[in-house]
């Protein structure tokens, strides 16, 4: 693996833990390099990270388990039992946990509170034999045979890729699919723009060989990837928190540690994720096919809606699905979720937009 990132098999070596930026090798290089002019920098951004890595954590209890395929699990988000269900699909690169971060600050306990039962569906970890599970199958093979445990035709939310994936079940699920909507998600990956699909596609390209023989792609070959795309932000991040006070300082550890904590993706929706939709564009080409059939927004048999973060650099704008009924978001795409104005900007617009698709 002398050909990977920083040339080290660290770069896949997995930190359990979720207090150290994964992988943190690569962390502290991109930081030696971002402070090289500034050892005060330098010492503030070590110094947040020293918070960081100490600071209390209170572990909440997961959501219980009610139906299983495979090693994805849907999670019972409470809610009357007859209530009209919504089923939560967050992205795979990272864990569910967002959609139901804590207190006030959970879509999750937002949709019950508001007349609705939410299911959050938790991907789980993939395992050996799992390794030619495509994103396709994701929806074939996992999700769609957990939506069938439901007594109704569900609502469908997809957070980032999660909302990808459940513009594909949608199409596939007809008049079984109450609606869908997708929040942050992309689907035009030509949107991109060719500089950073092309940065994208030399990641894989170096990473696919070690990939393969794991028949997975590690948590942090993406999280370097998310670094890249502003490394000069994720070290002032760390030097801020250097003087945070305590409030910023928990919110901070709730959302890094989040962050720092997913599990892998299959070798296999590794490699439709970079070949086929983000090299190819595939789906914004109406060329994505799961389960035999193109996938296509527009021709949806349920109402859709999409919510648009206007301050999204992992899921730029332009790479939005298109869909008639579009909700530009002013916030950023883990701050239109979690920050403090999620209620307004995303919680509630949603819950109205779901009221009348229901």
């Amino acid at each position: 693996m002398t050909d990977l990132p920083f040339g080290t098999a660290q770069f896949f070596a997995s930190q359990h833990a979720r207090d150290v930026p994964r992988p943190l090798p690569l962390f502290l290089d991109m930081l030696r390099r971002e402070t090289a002019a500034s050892p005060e920098r330098r010492a503030a951004a070590l110094a947040g990270l020293r918070r960081y890595q100490e600071a209390p954590r209170t572990r909440r209890r997961a959501r219980p388990v009610r139906f299983r395929k495979g090693a994805a699990r849907l999670r019972d988000g409470g809610g009357a039992p007859d209530a009209p269900p919504v089923v939560l699909v967050p992205s795979l690169i990272n864990p569910p946990d967002v959609l139901d971060l804590a207190p006030g600050r959970s879509l999750v306990a937002h949709l019950a509170a508001a007349g609705f039962r939410p299911w959050l569906l938790d991907w789980g970890h993939p395992r050996a034999r799992d390794a030619t599970l495509d994103l396709a199958q994701h929806v074939t093979a996992r999700l769609l045979p957990l939506i069938a445990k439901l007594d109704r035709p569900p609502l469908l939310v997809g957070y980032c890729l999660g909302g990808t994936l459940a513009l594909a079940a949608a199409a596939l699920l007809g008049a079984r699919c109450a609606g869908v909507a997708t929040i942050a998600a992309p689907w035009r990956f030509a949107g991109y723009g060719a500089t950073a699909r092309g940065a994208m596609g030399a990641q894989w390209a170096r990473a696919e060989p070690a990939c393969r023989a794991l028949g997975l792609l590690p948590m942090e070959v993406l999280q370097a990837g998310f670094w890249q795309l502003d490394p000069a932000r994720t070290v002032a991040k760390y030097a801020a928190l250097a003087t945070a006070d305590p409030a910023t300082l928990a919110r901070f550890v709730l959302l890094e540690d989040w962050a720092n904590a997913g599990a892998p993706l299959t070798y296999a929706a590794g490699a439709e994720l970079f070949g086929t939709l983000v090299a190819e564009d595939a789906s914004g080409q109406a060329a994505w096919q799961v389960g035999g059939v193109t996938i296509d927004p527009a021709a949806l048999a349920c109402r859709a809606v999409e919510f648009v973060s206007l301050r999204d650099r992992i899921v730029p704008a332009a790479t939005a699905a298109g869909l008639a009924d579009r909700r530009d978001v002013g916030a950023g795409h883990v701050g239109m979720m979690v920050g403090g104005g999620a209620r307004a900007l995303l919680y509630d617009p949603l819950v109205d937009w779901l009221r009348g698709a229901g």
